[in-house]
């Protein structure tokens, strides 16, 4: 049998929509949420086989929930519009599996909070999506479901630990995903992927499991929080109104009203570190890209450091080790020897008796006073992601710590201080996406978004050329 050209053509054309663009088309009754459901689940076959971004497929159910969406009224700003979910957010019907052999059938009895809110707003799940061991790495891979490659070069990393997500996104297999972000696990494959990645303000989202450890340890409490991701920033500033606000099984999650007063329009751009290395030529450009596109927005854009950098990032790692002393024993048996053999190596990157948990509290609660005070000058701060592009898969094993410390430099003061960032491309240089990440004081997500916004109008979005439709 001949397929139908004009088919083919419209089937394409909607994995090419953003996910509000969907919401109109489906509410105007332009396109069926069945046809929009069908589409992304053609395109997941036809291009999933090169990026193994998607884990699993959710067809019968999410056929069902199209067809249902068809015959009633919208119920929500994403009706109709499916979605994907990380395999370590509960979605009922699917294994929270961390990306480990051992979670394979860890079924949970109830969806995570954010994935009830998206739910309720009328999104369909149509997939899981990839992710490292326990997502504790900056790349994609698990004896589990295998590795994920990034869709701009195949052998190269998607990021970690949201890289399934990442990568679906960008290759047009879903609209709209959910990750989470605890050392720039949603930011970093934004950045890699050449998407748009938003780490909410701790608190503004809630957090939390059906599957044990249904209580996280210390240092998810502080500074682990759902994010979405997206191909578009108002695609996420559309998910994050959805998501926001306290839910009864999210006891640190609150209610804060997402607008708030227009910020004075300056702008700090750091295009350099003292405290890490240098940074990659097309890092530096990145920056100045998007300090030109908020100047032309009518910002005034000074290039200054960050407060205290290394302090933050030795914060950041103080915090996290704690617990991985405790993790480590726990999970040795169940997680694969280069992952425990890099996590052992993260207790050695500072003497940890030198300095009990007892003296870290006060000195982060001075650097969150101190980024608060230079907030009050610069409302908005843009920065890399990475101090370079995505590197080659399992550089991260196989360069060591050093090499981790040094790319997660710019990404640990939001999850350490509770801050907004969101990561948002520029273009591409050498055949991968560049970017930067805006970050603003906490509750102040919306300036980011405004912010990532004005970026984005003068540089566009990207769609990977070896997978273009």
């Amino acid at each position: 049998m001949t397929a139908n050209p004009r088919r083919s053509d419209h089937v394409n054309e909607l994995t090419q929509h953003s996910a509000a663009e969907l919401a109109g088309m489906i509410r105007r009754k332009e396109v069926s949420s069945r046809e929009v459901v069908e589409a992304h689940l053609s395109r997941i076959e036809a291009v999933n086989g090169r990026v193994n971004a998607v884990t699993s497929v959710l067809a019968e159910s999410a056929l069902e929930a199209a067809d249902a969406a068809d015959r009633t009224e919208p119920t929500g700003p994403l009706h109709g519009v499916p979605v994907t979910i990380k395999e370590n957010v509960d979605l009922v019907g699917s294994p929270t599996t961390e990306g480990l052999p051992a979670l394979a059938q860890a079924f949970p009895a109830v969806d995570a909070p954010v994935v009830e809110r998206w739910k309720a707003a009328g999104a369909i799940p149509i997939a899981r999506t990839n992710l490292p061991e326990l997502g504790l790495r900056l790349d994609t891979d698990n004896p589990l479901r295998g590795r994920t490659h990034n869709p701009w070069r195949h052998g190269t990393t998607a990021g970690g630990s949201s890289g399934g997500e990442g990568a679906a996104l960008a290759t047009g297999m879903s609209p709209l995903g959910l990750g989470n972000d605890i050392g720039g696990s949603v930011r970093n494959p934004a950045f890699c992927c050449g998407v748009v990645g938003l780490r909410p303000t701790m608190g503004r989202v809630p957090f939390a499991s059906a599957v044990d450890p249904i209580d996280p340890p210390m240092c998810g409490q502080l500074m682990a929080t759902d994010g979405p991701l997206a191909r578009t920033v108002a695609d996420v500033r559309l998910a994050l109104e959805i998501l926001n606000g306290a839910h009864w099984r999210s006891p640190t999650s609150v209610d804060v009203p997402m607008a708030s007063a227009a910020p004075m329009r300056r702008v700090a751009a750091i295009v350099d570190s003292t405290a890490f290395g240098s940074v990659d030529p097309s890092v530096r450009d990145a920056v100045r890209v998007a300090g030109a596109a908020l100047e032309t927005a009518g910002w005034d854009v000074e290039h200054v450091e960050l407060p205290e950098l290394a302090s933050v990032n030795e914060m950041w790692m103080r915090i996290m080790c704690a617990d991985l002393e405790l993790m480590i024993p726990a999970v040795r048996d169940i997680v694969s020897a280069p992952v425990i053999d890099l996590l052992e190596q993260h207790l050695g990157v500072y003497d940890l008796s030198a300095m009990p948990m007892s003296a870290v509290w006060p000195v982060r609660h001075r650097l969150m006073r101190v980024w608060t005070e230079w907030f009050q000058r610069y409302p908005v701060v843009v920065t890399p992601v990475w101090p370079e592009q995505a590197f080659p898969a399992d550089a991260d094993i196989d360069r060591g710590i050093d090499y981790v410390v040094r790319m997660l430099q710019f990404v640990t003061p939001a999850p350490l201080l509770g801050l907004p960032a969101i990561a948002v491309p520029t273009g591409v240089h050498d055949g991968l996406p560049v970017g930067v990440q805006v970050q603003a004081d906490r509750w102040r997500d919306c300036w980011c978004i405004d912010a990532a916004e004005a970026i984005e109008s003068v540089c566009g979005a990207l769609t990977p050329p070896e997978l273009a439709r």
